[in-house]
C-alpha cells in the first residue's frame, strides 16, 4: 500500500549554483578550489585549486579573482577562528559566503585525506547546495559578543581565584567556608582582611560578622581558629588583589556592554504606534503577548493578548524567571535580535542543540543525544533553567512535574528548552511582553472527573470494588 507523497520545500540554501568557489582554512593559508563551466567542453565543469596565504593582503587579491570570475557562493570551512579573515574581507568585496561546520563536510570514505581533496569535495557540495550555512550574526553583535563573552569567562577566572583562596584557607586550618554562605559575602572580607593584616585572634575574627553572620558567633570562633601565618597572609592578599583587579574588569565589561545595545537600534521598543497612525490609548498600547512555553507544546492553546507597555529587548527578557540583565544580554549577543535567520523557534532550539535528534528506521524511532551547540549560550540557559526550577511559576512547575520521570539533567534542559522558545518570541516581536501562565496552570486543565474514572478502571482491573465518598 502506497500512501500519498509529501511535497518537501527546498531550504534557501538548497540551490544550484553554476560557479562555486570552496576553502580549506588552516592557520596561515588555504586551500581553495573554484569550479566553474568549461569554457570550450559543454556539460563539462573546470576544477582549479591552489593555495592562498591567510594575510589581508593575500585575501584581498583572491577576492577580486573570485569576483572577476563572477563567483556565486564561496563556502568557507575551519574548524577554529581562522575563518574570520576569509569571510569577513570576502564578504565585504561583496560575494556571498557561507561558513560550514567542518562535521557537515566529511570527506569520502575510502579516499586520500587531504587538504586540496577536501576543497574539491567542499566546493562539489557547495554546488549542489548540499551544505548547511552556520549562522554569523552582523558586526554590531559580533562585537557585543566579544565583550560578553569576555566578561563571561573573566567570571568563571574570579570564580577559580575564590576556590584557590578557600584551599589556601583549608591549608591555614580555618574553615569558614563551611560557615559562611559564599566566600564573597562582606563579613568574609572583613575576616580576611583582619587575618592578612595580623589579627589571629579568632573571637576578635568572629565579631566583625555583618547582619545574620553574627548569629553564627560560635560557630565562627571555631572555625576560624587554626594555623594561618605571614605566607598565607601574603598569598592572600595577591589572591584578593587577582579578586579585586577582574571584579572591577567585569563590571568596566557589564558598561560597555550596556552602551553598545543601547546604541544599537533593534533592542530599543518600536516607537512607531502598532495599530497605524491612532494615538489613542487603547490603540497606541503595544501588545503583550503570553509567549511562554505553551507556544512549544502544540497540546497547549495559544495564549490571549494582553495589553502592556514596549520595552527594550534586555528589559523584555529580563521579565522571564531564571534570567537577569546579564543573562539576557549575554543570550542577545548569541542569538542576536534578528529572528529571520530562525524562521520558528524550533529551528532556534534545534541550533542550540537543546532538543534531542531522531533516528528512524523502519518502524523503530529512538531519541539521540543533544550534542554541544553554543557553550556559551547553553550556559545562560543551564543557569536561568536552574533558578527558574526554584520559582513558584509556571517554569518552576514544569520542572518539578518532569523531575519526577526524567531526572534533574533532562527536566533542566526541557525547561531551557522552554526559555528559549519564549525569548525566540519576545525577540520575533517587538512588541511582546512576557506573561506568566502560572504554577496551577497544568492543574486547571485536568478533568478530575476522567482521573477518577481511570484510576477507578484500573483499580477493577485488579479485581478491587470501588466506592467513592466526597471528602470533608
Amino acid at each position: 500500500m502506497m500512501t500519498e507523497p509529501q511535497e518537501i520545500d527546498d531550504e534557501e540554501h538548497e540551490q544550484i549554483f553554476q560557479r562555486v568557489a570552496a576553502i580549506d582554512v588552516a592557520k596561515a593559508s588555504g586551500h581553495v578550489c573554484t569550479r566553474v563551466p568549461h569554457e570550450t567542453r559543454p556539460g563539462k565543469r573546470r576544477t582549479r585549486v591552489w593555495k592562498v596565504g591567510a594575510t589581508t593582503k593575500a585575501i584581498l587579491e583572491l577576492a577580486d579573482h573570485l569576483v572577476c570570475e563572477g563567483i556565486e557562493m564561496v563556502s568557507v570551512e575551519s574548524t577554529s577562528d581562522y575563518w574570520r579573515p576569509f569571510y569577513y574581507l570576502l564578504q565585504a568585496r561583496g560575494l556571498s559566503v557561507q561558513l560550514v561546520n567542518a562535521r557537515d563536510v566529511k570527506n569520502v570514505p575510502g579516499r586520500p585525506k587531504t587538504d586540496k581533496l577536501d576543497s574539491v569535495w567542499q566546493a562539489k557540495l557547495t554546488e549542489r547546495g548540499m551544505l548547511r550555512p552556520s549562522f554569523v550574526p552582523p558586526p554590531e553583535i559580533r562585537r557585543l559578543r566579544d565583550y560578553t563573552r569576555l566578561r563571561t569567562d573573566l567570571t568563571g577566572e574570579r570564580g577559580r581565584h575564590w576556590q584557590r583562596l578557600e584551599k589556601l584557607l583549608e591549608d591555614a586550618l580555618i574553615k569558614v567556608s563551611s560557615v559562611a554562605s559564599t566566600m564573597d559575602t562582606l563579613s568574609v572580607r572583613d575576616m580576611l582582611e583582619a587575618l592578612i593584616a595580623g589579627e589571629r585572634n579568632p573571637r576578635v575574627l568572629a565579631g566583625l560578622a555583618r547582619g545574620r553572620m553574627r548569629a553564627k558567633h560560635a560557630a565562627l570562633v571555631e572555625a576560624l581558629t587554626g594555623q594561618f601565618d605571614d605566607h598565607h597572609a601574603e598569598l592572600a592578599r595577591l589572591l584578593l588583589d587577582q579578586i579585586d583587579a577582574l571584579a572591577g574588569q567585569i563590571d568596566k565589561l557589564t558598561g560597555r556592554i550596556e552602551e553598545l545595545i543601547a546604541a544599537t537600534p533593534a533592542a530599543q521598543p518600536p516607537t512607531d504606534p502598532p495599530h497605524g497612525d491612532h494615538t489613542d490609548s487603547t490603540d497606541s498600547a503595544d501588545t503583550a503577548h503570553a509567549a511562554h512555553s505553551a507556544h512549544a507544546d502544540p497540546e497547549l492553546p495559544e495564549i490571549p493578548e494582553i495589553p502592556g507597555t514596549a520595552l527594550p529587548a534586555v528589559d523584555r527578557l529580563d521579565e522571564i524567571p531564571g534570567i537577569g540583565r546579564l543573562t539576557a544580554q549575554a543570550m542577545i549577543a548569541e542569538v542576536g535580535l534578528n529572528m529571520a535567520q530562525f524562521p520558528t523557534a524550533a529551528h532556534l532550539v534545534s541550533w542550540t542543540k537543546f532538543c534531542p535528534q531522531t533516528f528512524q528506521s523502519g518502524p523503530k524511532t529512538r531519541s539521540g543525544k543533544t550534542g554541544k551547540g553554543n557553550p556559551y549560550l547553553r550556559a545562560a540557559l543551564g543557569e536561568a533553567a536552574a533558578a527558574a526550577a526554584k520559582t513558584d511559576t509556571f517554569l518552576g512547575e514544569r520542572y518539578r512535574r518532569l523531575v519526577k520521570r526524567c531526572g534533574k539533567r533532562k527536566a533542566l534542559v526541557a525547561v531551557g528548552r522552554s526559555i528559549l522558545v519564549i525569548v525566540w518570541h519576545l525577540l520575533a516581536d517587538p512588541t511582546a511582553r512576557f506573561h506568566d501562565l502560572g504554577p496551577d496552570f497544568y492543574d486547571s486543565r485536568i478533568d478530575k472527573n476522567k482521573k477518577a474514572r481511570n484510576h477507578i478502571r484500573q483499580l477493577q482491573a485488579l479485581g478491587y470494588r470501588v466506592t467513592l465518598e466526597p471528602a470533608a
